[in-house]
């Protein structure tokens, strides 16, 4: 006889002894497969709260009853030196099965009063990034202020900046919540009070398998390769998570992003007297995870903005049409295939259709351990890696890696949490710009505190 059994009908035992009538859900009946408990196990399991439940497994592809959700709950209240975070949602899931952990004994009083409705993650980084150019491609800017016009010559600007993060996520019911990003950034390089904005705002509700989000929040598709920003409006995915995903975007998109190449399109366009820095936005990506194949998938993205007609190389638009062409259309591709447990072979592609020159980028990485990002909960993880980087500034607004759009060249990295919840991140890259194939480098380093 199983174990799962053998609890249930220990369970049932006790019920009958105690002689209790249940006014609330059946003890026996099924958690539906959209509730938001699932979600939460599936969060302590992976921080290795808990280990699942009657033979030690979370069987996440099936419903579960509430007397079994209830035993694996019990677990996890019994765990000591449990995370913050991980204890608001025991605290939560205590009091969603209250009645059936009394019934097996387990002491959950006061708990619905300290689940807290709103749970608030967040973090202080710190960074600090040394760049040089032989000659300034373009009118080149940090952190959104010029640091150098086109065509000077031994650039040499330095970064030194922290950033405090606030990310509280507001349950509204069973299958909607709230959630939000607050960045404050502080220059310490010239001791500046900094600034505090609110960058993300978005209603978040799951039906089942499928995901609807209205508001501002991230763009959720090739976020490696040149889509690491948010965007204003709505995203519905749909699949399950070790299958199939897809994800589709419509809405606003700001050019205000961490490619230069586009604040330089925005400058010159405004002496133009065009003023288009907000681009439509329509994207599709597909996204799946198999065996050794994880985050591999195509998509689509499109933006309009008569903006894009002044970056570099970008080209003209056809007799009868506007002078500037004002469409980004762009395929993407992306797959990492891991050896073994140790190694990894990533690569991401990007081409932008609309554009004449500077059209394509991609990289290839070869990864060491736990060079992606990592669970923090566990002290002592690190990784390495190395990578080649072609980043053609016509494709996409932001790239997740340091270097900057307009280049190619080599990228050694290394990243590690000596201590639970921080991270260690350095990388070094050294390269070519494409205008001009003048010498770039660039040395970057963060360290990362997470509560």
């Amino acid at each position: 006889m199983k174990k799962s059994l053998v609890s249930t009908l220990t369970a049932a035992m006790v019920i009958g002894a105690a002689g209790t009538t249940f006014a609330a859900a059946n003890p026996f009946s099924d958690v539906p497969a959209d509730h938001w408990a699932y979600d939460a196990v599936t969060q302590l399991a992976a921080d290795g709260v808990i280990e699942g439940y009657g033979n030690s497994t979370f069987k996440g592809d099936r419903s579960i009853t509430r007397y079994e959700m209830a035993q694996m709950v019990a677990k996890a209240m019994a765990k000591q030196n449990v995370g913050g975070t991980d204890k608001a949602l025991i605290d939560k899931l205590a009091a969603e099965f209250a009645d059936e952990l009394n019934n097996l004994g387990v002491r959950v009083a006061q708990l619905e009063k300290n689940a807290d409705k709103v749970q608030w993650h967040g973090m202080l980084r710190y960074d600090y990034g040394s760049l040089r150019y032989d000659k300034a491609p373009i009118d080149l800017y940090v952190n959104g202020g010029k640091v150098a016009q086109k065509g000077d010559t031994k650039v040499r600007a330095n970064n030194n900046s922290t950033t405090f993060r606030l990310e509280p996520i507001a349950e509204v019911n069973d299958h909607w919540k709230v959630r939000a990003r607050l960045d404050a950034y502080g220059d310490m390089k010239n001791d500046s009070q900094g600034t505090l904005g609110l960058k993300r705002l978005w209603a978040e509700g799951r039906y089942g398998n499928t995901t609807w989000k209205f508001g501002r929040m991230p763009v959720g598709i090739d976020m490696d390769i040149m889509f690491d920003t948010h965007f204003s409006g709505a995203q519905v995915a749909f699949g399950k998570k070790k299958g199939l995903i897809t994800t589709i975007n419509a809405g606003r998109f700001t050019l205000n992003s961490g490619n230069e190449y586009f604040l330089y399109a925005k400058d010159v366009a405004k002496g133009n007297a065009v003023n288009d820095a907000t681009a439509s936005y329509q994207a599709i990506g597909l996204n799946v995870s198999a065996g050794k194949w994880t985050n591999t998938g195509v998509a689509y993205h499109h933006l309009d903005s008569d903006d894009f007609g002044f970056l570099p190389g970008y080209g003209k638009a056809a007799i009868g049409e506007n002078a500037h062409k004002h469409e980004m259309n762009v395929v993407t591709s992306k797959a990492t295939y891991h050896f073994n447990k140790n190694w990894a072979l990533q690569y991401n592609y990007g081409h932008n259709f609309a554009a004449e020159n500077y059209n394509d980028s991609f990289h290839y990485v070869l990864g060491y351990k736990d060079f992606e990002n990592f669970n923090t909960e566990h002290q002592g993880q690190w990784g390495a890696s190395v990578a080649y980087r072609y980043v053609g500034q016509n494709v996409g607004p932001t790239a997740t890696y340091t270097m900057d759009p307009g280049t190619k060249g080599l990228a050694l990295s290394i990243i590690g949490n000596p201590m639970k919840h921080t991270y260690t991140w350095l990388q070094y890259e050294v390269g070519k710009t494409l205008i001009g194939n003048h010498n770039y480098k660039e040395l970057f380093g963060r360290m990362e505190w997470q509560f």
